[in-house]
């Protein structure tokens, strides 16, 4: 039985995905931003399941400061995470401003700090993984966006966020060389509530992405500081950034400044 985390997971394919690993037998930790849907999961997936081993965590990811709480709860009652698989995202945004691109907040910022509150949970697991949902659009970082001095386009912010994952994604496992760090594209235009309110259409079925994440956290598919393209169907090359020390250095240092204000 593995511990495995998944984040947005009372929708799309983060909840997919909940469900077939806990008709496995797995603990599964589920996450969500609203409490009466996050109840409702667990309940769905618990009967369907047969498995009482699924617990909620609360926080709206455009709140840094009830990420760094979640990452707390979380820390305190999963001693051993097995699988943290960072899918929570967004795209179109309703109603909410801050500063810093929502975006940038949901899709990048709160994933590296859950992750970093997590660290030595993850690290206590005899075969640690993390699955980072990258996407194909991934475009250069405008790093006065990233600090909030400028406005961006939903979809530019969108595809910055993601290449914004994936070079920290590498980052990452090169500095926990004892964690298998995979960045993943798990398809383009899934039928999911994000991509149908975006674009009110899909290309593919939702179980493409729900697969090659149940692929990427549970067989041997996995490699570590690699990005996987699912619309491909293998291993391939993220934006040419990803590959870029200066500019990988650059990202996280100016990440690191904006999170300890």
């Amino acid at each position: 039985m593995k511990h495995i985390l998944i984040t947005g997971s009372t929708d799309g394919i983060g909840k997919l995905l909940a469900l077939r690993l806990a008709k496995e037998g797995h603990f599964i930790a589920i996450h969500g931003r609203s409490e009466t849907k996050l109840a409702a999961t667990i309940k769905e997936i618990k009967e369907q399941s047969n498995n009482e081993n699924i617990q909620g965590f609360l926080a709206d990811f455009s709140d840094l400061n009830a990420v760094k709480k979640m990452a707390k709860e979380v820390a305190e009652k999963m001693p051993i995470i097995d699988v943290l698989v960072n899918n929570a995202g967004v795209l179109m945004a309703n109603g909410k401003s801050t500063s810093t691109d929502i975006r940038f907040l949901v899709n990048y910022f709160a994933p590296y700090v859950l992750t970093k509150g997590l660290l030595s949970n993850i690290k206590a697991s005899a075969a640690p993984r993390i699955v980072n949902l990258s996407s194909a659009a991934q475009t250069s970082i405008n790093i006065q966006a990233l600090g909030g001095k400028t406005g961006l386009g939903a979809n530019e912010a969108y595809a910055q966020s993601k290449l914004a994952l994936t070079m920290w994604s590498f980052y990452l496992a090169e500095q926990e060389p004892s964690i298998t760090v995979v960045a993943v594209n798990p398809g383009s235009l899934l039928n999911t509530k994000m991509a149908n309110e975006a674009y009110g259409q899909h290309w593919s079925p939702a179980e493409k992405g729900v697969d090659i994440l149940y692929d990427l956290s549970m067989t041997d598919l996995a490699q570590t500081g690699k990005y996987f393209d699912n619309d491909k169907g293998f291993y391939s090359d993220a934006h040419p950034h990803a590959y870029n020390p200066l500019k990988i250095k650059g990202l996280i240092d100016v990440t690191d400044t904006l999170l300890s204000i």
